[in-house]
């Protein structure tokens, strides 16, 4: 059984945007905290989409842990280099981060440049709900 699972199909013409205008720009993802992924560009499939929110998930909280030991405040953006790819992620709204592939031919400047950009302009469409306790017994009490 295939199973569908929605994303923010106006924030992916936004990601595609990003992967066309930036040379060197595979793959651009947008996730939530707990790693669900809200938007993708076109250049990525959705299997693969889980897959790297579910990895800078895992970046996103082990900087957030270096910053916690230390004192070191926010995470505002985390790079890793590999030897042929960089993976930028940084905090795009509140419970939401903008994940990146690209080539190691990109300019890290213009990324970094063109992502904050990209939050910037986009905003409140990028903030994910904080999810709320539910009492499945207190709502069937009130009924």
């Amino acid at each position: 059984m295939n199973r569908t699972i929605a994303t923010h199909q106006d924030l992916d013409w936004l990601l595609d945007g990003l992967v066309d205008s930036v040379p060197g720009t595979r793959n651009a993802v947008l996730l939530s905290d707990d790693g669900l992924v809200v938007s993708h560009s076109r250049s990525i499939e959705r299997a693969d989409a889980e897959r790297l929110a579910a990895v800078a998930t895992g970046q996103q909280s082990l900087a957030r842990g270096v910053g916690q030991l230390f004192d070191g405040g926010a995470v505002h953006q985390v790079i890793v280099e590999l030897s042929e790819v960089w993976l930028f992620i940084i905090a795009a709204a509140q419970g939401t981060h903008l994940a990146v592939v690209a080539s190691q031919e990109v300019d890290a400047e213009v990324m970094s440049v063109a992502m904050h950009t990209l939050v910037q302009q986009v905003g409140q469409k990028l903030t994910t709900p904080v999810r709320g306790e539910f009492d499945a017994f207190a709502a069937r009490n009130r009924g």
